[in-house]
């Protein structure tokens, strides 16, 4: 299998104009910044093919499997360890019952996932298509966590980490975060079946991960809660959790 080159680095100030350039420098200058090709909008709810690709990619290892090529071969060419491919291997009926569902960027789809028992599947395809944040799919994916929901919780118990102002986590440009900010409100006015916030539990608070316009769009909108996939690491936390909104938890089940 021929290994592909790395792309060769560029100088931005032979690509951007000096506008751009300098706007770019104000952000993020010296950094290696990956720049996604742009995309053409889809609107909420539309199937991604990411999920018909994991579907494909692990028929065609278990195929590969079968005619003799060993763990550490296929590891290779896919670029999964060794204890991915034998889970891919050995993981058939657990594959049956992720091939009966569709993945869409939806709450529907994500219930149902959920009542599969399947709702850390729909996260990371979530994540590593629609959402474009395959960084936090791949941390999450470093420790065992337990997913919980998607349901109902009060708004007032979360707080961005993302937007404009000083002190966030993750600061960005004003008149884009209101732009887009703007954009979702007429959609969350239309739009019956968007998919739900994801937050982290730790140390008796919740801290808002993936969703942190929608979120702002909601509380311009003033609307009291939302569905949300909570997602815990300590079993400590956990145990905590469902005796604080276990009851939530139950009724939406």
């Amino acid at each position: 299998m021929q290994s592909k080159q790395p792309r060769a680095y560029e100088n931005g100030g032979d690509i951007f104009p000096p506008a751009l350039l300098r706007q770019i420098q104000k952000y993020a200058a010296g950094r290696l910044v990956y720049i996604p090709a742009r995309e053409q909008e889809r609107a909420w709810g539309e199937t991604s093919g990411y999920r018909r690709y994991l579907r494909e990619r692990n028929r065609e290892i278990r195929a590969r499997y079968a005619a003799g090529e060993s763990f550490g071969t296929l590891a290779e060419a896919y670029f999964l360890s060794d204890d991915s491919i034998r889970k891919i291997i050995y993981a058939k009926e657990e594959d049956m019952i992720l091939d009966s569902l569709d993945y869409e960027r939806t709450l529907s789809s994500a219930q149902a996932f959920a009542r599969a028992g399947k709702l850390e599947d729909w996260v990371h395809t979530y994540l590593r298509s629609d959402g474009h944040n395959q960084a936090f799919s791949d941390g999450l994916r470093l420790f065992d966590r337990t997913f919980l929901g998607p349901m109902a919780l009060p708004l007032h118990l979360f707080s961005r980490c993302c937007g404009p102002e000083e002190g966030m986590t993750y600061r960005v440009n004003a008149a884009w975060f209101e732009r887009r900010v703007t954009d979702l409100m007429q959609t969350l006015q239309t739009a019956e079946d968007m998919p739900p916030l994801i937050a982290h539990y730790a140390e008796h608070s919740f801290e808002l991960n993936d969703g942190n316009h929608r979120f702002e769009a909601l509380t311009r909108l003033g609307a009291q809660e939302y569905p949300f996939i909570v997602w815990i690491t300590e079993e400590e936390e956990c145990a905590e959790f469902l005796a604080r909104f276990g009851r939530i938890l139950e009724s939406e089940v």
